[in-house]
């Protein structure tokens, strides 16, 4: 079959089998315009079975692993040492991202029955990390060291492996939780870099990265609200413009279970809440897991 009459799921699991990262990202950017512009019509093949989606995705072994717990510290952007490590963890997490994007256009898209504004949403989402990982891996190269030069781990993946039966939590996880994390650390990591002297990157997480990072978070509320909303409503097609308060708190309760299922500890504060709430969710559904007790609650 033609790249042309490829579905999205197809297409999706070429990046994913995609072993290069900055390859990864060129296939992936071509892969999302395809999409945007039509001329990959098709979110998946309604008579075609499943498609094997594979549980760890195709990467290079140059970037040496270990556990988050044995992370050497990145430091606080004062040193250039220390605004290596951080662009390099960065574009470790970029890296990752771009699979969790087309993982979950592959791996739930078809077995979900979710609506063509999923697949959008989400492609948009991959296009994007594609573009953070190509910007970030640039500027590391420009602060004289590169992709691969310190270790890293696979905390992100670990998360993706332990939701990959569940749509809802990673949703949850990986966009609400993790992605989140990222939005209340970001404005901090830019003064870092700005104390730092190195406006240039700080730029780029600011005027780039951090934006789009909110929409990527919004994704992950939109889409996680829609499926328990269809739990109601087994004929929603898409999310509804009003949701009631009564079924608002019911998708919270349902965020607090799923979290609390399958995310280890309490979240941290503090929380960035205007950018939070920019995504979509307010402190009602995070601050009421930022206590060491869930049992308490």
């Amino acid at each position: 079959m033609s790249t042309e009459e490829e579905t999205l799921v197809e297409a999706a699991l070429r990046v994913l089998n995609t072993a290069d990262p900055v390859e990864k990202a060129r296939i992936g950017d071509e892969v999302a315009n395809k999409w945007l512009q039509g001329i990959i019509s098709q979110p998946y093949n309604p008579s075609q079975e499943l498609l094997v989606v594979p549980d760890r995705p195709a990467r290079l072994t140059n970037v040496k692993l270990v556990s988050p717990s044995l992370m050497p510290k990145l430091g606080k952007a004062g040193s250039l040492q220390s605004r290596q490590a951080i662009v390099h963890s960065l574009v470790h997490t970029e890296s990752w991202a771009i699979d969790l994007s087309w993982d979950i256009i592959a791996r739930f898209g078809k077995q979900q029955a979710m609506p063509r504004d999923f697949f959008t949403d989400f492609v948009k989402v991959a296009q994007d990390e594609g573009r953070h990982f190509t910007l970030l891996a640039a500027r590391l190269k420009e602060l004289g060291s590169f992709y691969g030069a310190l270790p890293a781990h696979d905390g992100l993946w670990d998360s993706a492996i332990a939701t990959s039966k569940d749509l809802s939590a990673r949703l949850a996880i990986e966009h609400c939780v993790h992605e989140a994390r990222g939005l209340d650390v970001m404005p901090t990591t830019i003064s870092r870099f700005r104390n730092g002297g190195d406006n240039q990157t700080a730029e780029l997480l600011e005027n780039v990265v951090y934006p789009e990072e909110i929409t990527h978070c919004a994704a992950g509320v939109k889409w996680f609200k829609y499926l328990c909303l269809r739990l109601r409503n087994p004929n929603l097609s898409d999310l509804p413009s009003e949701e009631t308060t009564d079924v608002d708190n019911e998708v919270i309760q349902k965020f607090h279970s799923t979290v609390r299922t399958y995310f280890r500890g309490p979240l941290k504060p503090p929380f960035n809440e205007q950018a939070r709430k920019a995504a979509g969710f307010g402190p009602q559904w995070y601050e009421p897991l930022a206590v060491k007790d869930f049992t308490a609650l």
